[in-house]
């Protein structure tokens, strides 16, 4: 099967309910998505997903979550990954074909060199997303706020995303 077949990206993109912005996404968002939205099927995971995923295993989960609306020359979707240690969201732009613009991880948990790094997200009505991560290292047990660090990225309308900077 090719990515080329518009009926089946269609297919796929309708597992992705376009949403109002803003939008938060947090470790327990994506249960809601889940409830919500029906389950992405495997075949079109495979199809759409995996060729850009290079950590997949037979464990990894899916969970599509919205697509940004008004994106007139491209399309815009937030899908969750759970994998050993990383449970995150991922912001996939694609041509009007089916084809990967970009993709970014703007939120989740990940465990990595001893230290586990938990993000926040929230995407604006301006495709302005605003990122807050917190890292929590080996016998700590709470967040120290002066560790924080936040960054802003930006959709452009050719489906780019991009640091912003101040």
């Amino acid at each position: 099967m090719s990515n080329n077949n518009p009926t089946l990206f269609d297919h796929f993109l309708s597992f992705f309910p376009e949403v109002e912005l803003p939008v938060t996404l947090s470790d327990e968002t994506h249960h809601d998505f889940s409830a919500q939205n029906e389950p992405l099927p495997p075949e079109l995971i495979e199809m759409f997903l995996l060729p850009h995923e290079p950590d997949h295993d037979e464990h990894t989960e899916y969970i599509a979550c919205i697509r940004i609306p008004q994106t007139y020359q491209f399309h815009a979707i937030v899908y969750w990954k759970a994998g050993l240690l990383s449970y995150q969201y991922f912001l996939a732009t694609f041509t009007e074909q089916g084809e990967l613009i970009q993709k970014r991880a703007l939120a989740g948990l990940y465990a990595a060199d001893g230290k586990m790094t938990q993000s926040v997200a929230t995407l604006d009505e301006d495709w302005v997303i605003y990122v807050v991560s917190g890292q929590l290292g080996a016998g700590q047990t709470s967040y120290e706020a002066a560790s924080s660090t936040a960054y802003k990225l930006e959709l452009l309308p050719e489906g780019q995303i991009i640091y912003l900077t101040d």
